[in-house]
């Protein structure tokens, strides 16, 4: 819950200074009162956020025993306990166990590693109290204190300020631009405003880039910006994943048809005189044959395992059903600073004599005395300093984000810095101000030379201007030149990039000054990861759109995605952040699936864009790492954040690119996508297989059989032919080709039409030849022989139909798809497990096996074959196309409000 706020909901930017500083009753010259202060916190509480509690053993063990399949076994297993199949119901509850066992052990392993991942911040602050400067524990923070903010500080509570010398903040972690807002204590027009635009605050968790100001702070906890994007966090709940529901509705699906079937079995017993005890007994059969014991166990594992591969691409996966959810994204959402760029600034262009270059080409057309010239300037006009190097070989740089990355150019040239500011020392400087949009520092030298060194604001600084660097000399600065490095600064700026002009003025102690004179422009940037182009590209290939989402300006933001061709050749849509606030739910869906940026954007904006393109049918995932992506990341579909990131991200994501690298995310939808194809391979394998089982227990009562099969019979088939073969078939290897194809559509179920009719066809084969199996037996041995028989043909065509169920083609054209080891071990295993038990005297007693003889078995064992040729045969009948869908159409135009027709 938000904490109380002095002032309600007072917009404290709309107000002076002083007001603002009365209404709190604090002195400027004084701040609070200790004993003011003890009474404030007492009211308005510690200055803390809620700490999201990790998930506990406990929740993460109860966890896995949620969803239908984990109730039907379990009361699969409190049925067979009251008819007194105790052998039964320990073997339900071991298979329960492992299930739960695996995922307990995988999602606990991923908690562990995400809390090491949590950096601990500063736990202090600097106030002014009882007229001295104090140091206060971040906690104990109230409203009303006077903060003492300074280069290098977060600021430890939202406030207003009154006093500013320079002052410069980076708020990327609310608002998410890149770039530092350089802050003053004028007043603003009254009202809402965008945080990014209330220049004269300052927030809770932000850090102070450069200069040094004084606030009031006039909310904490709670109460601030960032504690109120924590509580849109806490609401926002991600939908079920595509998995998680269609194993919901499968299993209500399979309990209809069991409950079905069991009625009927009850039916046909009754009717034919069968005892209740014997009705009892075979419906515990049916249960234990109609459930399939091993889906969970295959679902959790197969997942389970792919969650252990993309460990070692370095992405930590928090739940087991994100996995599945990668593979059917179809939108991407980016975060762009953190994301698609390193949340740091580059010096990537120069215009020098007339000239852009980048800095990545050969520099060595350029003048390399007007080079050495701006690179000196770079690092005079600077309060950023050299500390060494890295394990790396780079600079080490403490400063704003602009300022390093000057000093770095300055020395990437070639320039001593400390030996050149140790020639030239700083005697004054003027640094930048609201209407000054330039720094200048003055320095002399020993022998009196005197020097003025210039940048910021490329009108104003070409303003100031006279004359023009030459090789021959500084020369005037004609109109032509001027125009030209005019023309220059807009080109640059429509990249994307942040521009400086930089000039000079050098002079002996008795001359004149000559003027300043004009060395170029540099254009930094943001810049990309690498291999972003790339990695944008693979995305389009497999058929998910890419969208930005940004707090960045329109212009930054196009410009960086025409270097990533995020609409992929056609025209950027742009849609801005106060726009959203006016478009219909219906309009703004419809808009949402077309536009390729959100510019200008607040993390409330974040948030109903995901929820707008899950209304428009996409499945969406969202990267971030800050705590303004929050609330989005835990709305989408699959959350996913830097593991550079904030610890917020960090808590409501599902995965977490521990080296930052979005190039992961590749890998991990790849993943995803065979993951989900296996799954859907061993559903359908252990639906068809299972169904059998019910068909030739249902066939069997119908005709007069009490019990085909006995319960120990089916539950060692259940255990034999699911678990194993089900996770073989889910570790079947994914194809090449795998992101070359287009995400499944999240609204088809795992089980649809063509499945289902499949299934049914392959149920009818496994348990037609079982059926003749029996029959055949009978007429050999007996009744006696007869289930034993019919055990052995349909446990081995079980088998060899995992075989058969790794593709949809016959194995004699290619339907194989190479060769699956674990699988052909596996079946061989139980194969030669199946030929143990029908020789070992104790396991035949077991399972009632008695009558059966080598020729008996080997034969039960060919009409089995016989079942998995005729699969093969079948696979080979032509396909129907599947039918056109009819396209759904949106009609727009430029000024609807309205809700749109479908």
């Amino acid at each position: 819950p938000a904490a109380p706020r002095p002032g309600g909901e007072e917009a404290w930017h709309g107000r002076e200074a002083e007001a603002v500083l009365e209404a709190l009753e604090v002195s400027a010259d004084r701040g609070l009162a200790g004993e003011a202060a003890e009474a404030r916190l007492r009211r308005y509480g510690p200055n803390s956020l809620a700490k999201a509690e990790a998930r506990s053993d406990a929740d993460i063990l109860l966890e896995q025993f949620q969803g239908l399949p984990s109730f039907f076994l379990l009361g699969s297993a409190g049925l067979s306990i009251a008819t007194g199949a105790f052998l039964d119901a320990a073997a339900i509850a071991l298979v329960t166990a492992i299930n739960a066992g695996i995922g307990f052990a995988t999602e606990r392993e991923a908690e562990r590693t995400i809390s090491a991942l949590t950096a601990k911040g500063p736990r202090h602050a600097q106030v002014l109290r009882d007229g001295t400067r104090q140091t206060v524990a971040l906690e104990r923070v109230v409203p009303g204190d006077l903060l003492l903010l300074q280069q290098g500080s977060l600021v430890p509570a939202d406030g207003r300020l009154y006093a500013v010398t320079d002052l410069a903040v980076d708020e990327s972690l609310l608002t998410g631009e890149s770039l530092p807002v350089e802050k003053h204590p004028e007043v603003l027009p009254p009202g809402a405003l965008p945080i990014g635009e209330r220049q004269n605050m300052v927030f809770k968790g932000t850090a102070v880039t450069g200069g040094s100001g004084r606030a009031v702070a006039v909310a904490t906890g709670q109460g601030t910006e960032i504690g109120r994007v924590q509580a849109l966090t806490a609401g926002a709940r991600p939908p079920q994943t595509p998995l998680e529901a269609q194993l919901d509705t499968m299993s209500r699906d399979i309990a209809l048809a069991s409950g079905g079937v069991f009625a009927a079995m009850i039916a046909v017993s009754v009717l034919r005189g069968n005892s209740v005890l014997s009705v009892l007994q075979s419906a515990v059969s049916l249960g234990v044959a109609a459930l399939p014991e091993g889906l969970p166990t295959v679902a959790t594992v197969t997942l389970a395992l792919g969650i252990r591969r993309m460990r070692r691409e370095r992405v930590i996966v928090r739940q087991l059903d994100a996995v599945e959810t990668l593979g059917g994204v179809t939108t991407l959402c980016f975060d762009k600073t953190g994301t698609l760029t390193q949340n740091s600034m580059e010096a990537t262009a120069l215009a020098l004599d007339g000239r852009i270059v980048s800095l990545q080409e050969d520099l060595a057309a350029l003048d390399p005395a007007r080079l050495e010239r701006l690179a000196q300037v770079a690092a005079l006009c600077s309060e950023a300093k050299p500390s060494g190097r890295d394990e790396a070989g780079g600079w080490r740089l403490a400063g704003s984000a602009t300022e390093t990355a000057l000093l770095r150019f300055a020395l990437e040239r070639g320039s001593d810095v400390e030996a050149l500011r140790e020639a030239w020392p700083q005697t004054g400087a003027l640094h930048r101000t609201r209407q000054r949009l330039y720094m200048e520092t003055r320095h002399r030298q020993a022998g009196g030379r005197r020097l003025r060194a210039v940048k910021g604001s490329p009108e104003q600084v070409l303003g100031l201007c006279s004359l023009v660097f030459s090789p021959e000399g500084p020369r005037t600065l004609e109109e032509e030149a001027r125009n030209r490095a005019l023309a220059d600064n807009r080109s640059l700026a429509g990249r994307g990039l942040r521009v400086l002009g930089f000039a000079f003025e050098e002079t002996a102690e008795e001359e004149e000054a000559p003027g300043l004179c004009w060395l170029g422009l540099v254009g930094l940037e943001d810049p990309l990861r690498p291999g972003m182009a790339e990695t944008v590209a693979q995305f389009h290939a497999a058929g998910i759109r890419t969208v930005m989402i940004t707090g960045d300006q329109t212009g930054t933001a196009l410009a960086l995605a025409r270097r990533l061709n995020l609409a992929e050749g056609d025209t950027i849509e742009v849609l801005e952040g106060p726009q959203l606030g006016e478009a219909d739910p219906e309009i703004l869906s419809a808009l949402a699936r077309r536009s390729h940026i959100f510019a200008r954007v607040s993390p409330e904006h974040k948030l109903k864009i995901v929820e707008a393109l899950q209304q428009a049918g996409e499945v969406v995932a969202m990267t971030g790492d800050g705590i303004n992506d929050a609330p989005a990341l835990r709305r989408a579909d699959i959350g996913v954040a830097m593991g550079s990131g904030a610890e917020s991200a960090h808590e409501v994501a599902d995965l977490i690119l521990e080296d930052d690298r979005l190039q992961s995310m590749t890998v991990a939808i790849a993943r995803g996508r065979a993951i989900y194809q296996n799954v859907q391979r061993s559903v359908r394998f252990l639906l068809a297989t299972n169904l059998s089982e019910v068909a030739l227990m249902l066939g069997g009562t119908a005709v007069g059989v009490v019990q085909p099969l006995t319960a120990m019979q089916l539950l060692w088939i259940n255990l034999v032919t699911d678990v194993l073969p089900g996770l073989a078939l889910g570790l079947e290897p994914p194809s090449p080709k795998v992101l070359e194809q287009r995400p499944r559509d999240p609204k088809r179920r795992i089980v649809d039409t063509e499945d289902r009719n499949r299934i049914l066809r392959e149920s009818a084969v496994i348990s037609g030849w079982s059926m003749a199996s029996y029959g055949l037996g009978r007429l050999v041995g007996g009744p006696a022989a007869a289930s034993g028989w019919g055990f052995t043909t349909l446990t081995v065509a079980q088998l060899l139909h995992a075989l058969s169920s790794r593709s949809e083609e016959p194995l004699w054209i290619g339907g194989g798809r190479g060769r699956n080891p674990k699988l052909e071990a596996a079946a061989g295993g139980l194969l030669l497990a199946q030929a143990l038990i029908s020789l070992l005297p104790a396991a035949r007693s077991l399972l009632g096996l008695t009558g059966l003889g080598p020729l008996s078995l080997l034969t039960a064992a060919a009409l089995a074959l016989g079942s998995f040729a005729s699969q093969e045969v079948l696979k080979a009948r032509p396909k129907r196309p599947a039918a056109p869908k009819p396209p759904r159409i949106i009609h727009l135009t430029r000024d609807d409000r309205r809700k749109s027709d479908p």
